[in-house]
């Protein structure tokens, strides 16, 4: 799983998958999927090895089942085939209807012995993203805010167009390093205008998420940075078009308010190919979702700080997973039970 991690948030659609080749309880070769159109891990671990004699004895470890179809890439199946490998342990069946169990048969009739559910719950809760899109029909949803320690996200007014801090800078780096990790992020029209927010990368590497707001009556203005067309946006809104020119990467789409607008967002973000989002704002936004139970993580960071007075905090019951101290603040992380 560690090798896996290499690859979160540049292989989607597809799935960050770890190899690992031992031969003798020797590494002799790893790794993880290339970005997406490159090679799969199990690829990557084989090319790895610089004697390819030694794979006929060796063993192949992988946190998801070898693929047995042709996409951008021939079937890793294949491969461990042709190299007449030994063995291959699989830490879980893809459930991808195009794979679903043909890897591993396409193995094992090549007379190669397959061990699979080796740490399943482990590397299920690492392909957690790619399995909501195969077996939820939608992406992996983590509502993440920072509220006070009474109890509210935003000061009742504000006096200018920016962001009031509750976390400190280290919780914000981490806020970005999950921005890193996560296909989008989505925002309501509030946030926008209150904020003027850029939703991209910028305390850690990685790519930025797809943007994604919430525009009911396309309110917000064209100087707002989240229309600056530096990178996809998606609005979602009921009027047909903005009173300007929007960049060509504006994407604009239509639904009813009045029906569940967090199923019918989840819809569209699978048309789109959307493997994860972070639901960021504002409170009635985040509300959307659970009220919903449409959400799978919830990242809440407590501050140092109090308001009084102001915009409550969004109302979660779930199980807490965990409680991290990061400096004078305080992480909890939810999971929908």
């Amino acid at each position: 799983m560690q090798i896996a991690e290499n690859g979160i948030g540049t292989t989607r659609p597809n799935p960050s998958v770890g190899a690992v080749v031992v031969l003798n309880n020797k590494i002799i070769g790893e790794g993880f999927t290339s970005s997406y159109g490159g090679n799969h891990a199990e690829v990557n671990a084989i090319n790895a090895v610089v004697d390819k004699e030694l794979l006929k004895q060796a063993t192949i470890y992988v946190t998801l089942e070898p693929c047995a179809h042709f996409g951008n890439t021939p079937p890793c199946a294949d491969l461990i085939v042709k190299h007449q490998l030994k063995k291959v342990v699989v830490g879980c069946v893809d459930s991808n209807a195009l794979v679903g169990g043909k890897g591993i048969v396409r193995l094992q009739e090549a007379g190669i012995h397959v061990v699979v559910g080796v740490l399943e719950a482990a590397c299920k809760a690492h392909h957690k993203r790619f399995f909501s899109v195969q077996n939820k029909k939608r992406p992996f949803i983590v509502l993440k805010w920072a509220e006070t320690r009474d109890g509210f996200v935003a000061p009742k007014t504000k006096t200018v167009q920016k962001p009031v801090w509750i976390s400190n800078p280290f919780s914000q780096q981490l806020v970005h390093k999950l921005r890193s990790k996560e296909h989008a992020i989505l925002v309501g029209t509030n946030t926008v205008i209150d904020d003027n927010p850029k939703l991209n990368v910028r305390n850690w590497s990685g790519n930025h998420p797809i943007r994604i707001v919430l525009d009911r009556s396309l309110r917000i203005s064209a100087a707002a940075t989240i229309l600056d067309g530096s990178f996809k946006t998606i609005v979602f809104t009921e009027k047909q078009k903005y009173p300007f020119e929007c960049r060509s990467e504006i994407y604009l789409e239509h639904i009813d308010f009045s029906e569940n607008v967090a199923l019918q967002i989840c819809d569209v973000l699978q048309k789109h190919k959307i493997q994860s989002v972070i639901i960021e704002g504002g409170s009635q936004t985040l509300q959307t979702f659970i009220d919903a139970k449409l959400w799978d993580e919830a990242h809440v960071y407590i501050g140092d700080v109090s308001f009084n007075d102001g915009v409550k905090a969004p109302r979660l019951v779930s199980k807490t997973i965990t409680e991290t101290r990061i400096g004078n603040d305080l992480l909890k992380t939810y999971t929908n039970d």
